[in-house]
């Protein structure tokens, strides 16, 4: 039940996050047009894009995880048994992840309070609300150390990932 609450809930966010993704080209694109067939630069796209695409790649990393997208060294995994291979995987994950997110979760829920405390916003012509960017990255921490307690117990139960993700 938790497992799939859990890879539920990275994978609802990852599919609405595809929506943002076409936000964030979308800007560019405005920004691009009005900047070179236009000459007129807007003041705020510049800004937005910076932020969304912050926003995009860090609310994604529970759904990377939930579907194995992402970064690993498999030189020494690969050359073992499906099952000393699952093993030593569930060891790594509290040597290596757990205090990872753990430190992720914690600082960024420390700056996303300091953020939101001081109603910090960008600079320049447009000033841009930041702290909704920080608390992301903080809700992003904790989608994240969720998804690698998911992985785990999948692992523990022998519960076979390939499948699971292709039923998605």
């Amino acid at each position: 039940m938790f497992i799939r609450l859990i890879d539920g809930l990275n994978e609802v966010v990852g599919r609405v996050l595809s929506i943002v993704a076409v936000l964030f080209a979308s800007i560019i694109i405005y920004d691009v047009v009005m900047r070179y067939a236009f000459n007129e630069p807007s003041r705020w796209a510049f800004d937005i894009s910076k932020m969304l695409y912050g926003f995009y790649f860090v609310m994604l990393g529970g759904y990377a995880l939930r579907h194995g997208s992402h970064v690993r060294v498999d030189l020494l995994l690969e050359k073992l048994s499906p099952t000393v291979r699952r093993w030593v995987e569930v060891l790594a994950y509290p040597i290596f992840f757990f205090p990872f997110a753990w430190v992720f979760t914690t600082k960024a829920f420390d700056f996303a309070m300091r953020s939101w405390n001081s109603s910090e916003s960008t600079y320049g012509a447009v000033q841009i609300p930041v702290y909704p960017l920080k608390i992301a990255m903080a809700v992003a921490a904790v989608l994240l150390l969720l998804q690698g307690l998911a992985q785990v117990l999948k692992l523990i139960m022998n519960v076979d990932m390939e499948s699971e993700n292709a039923e998605s």
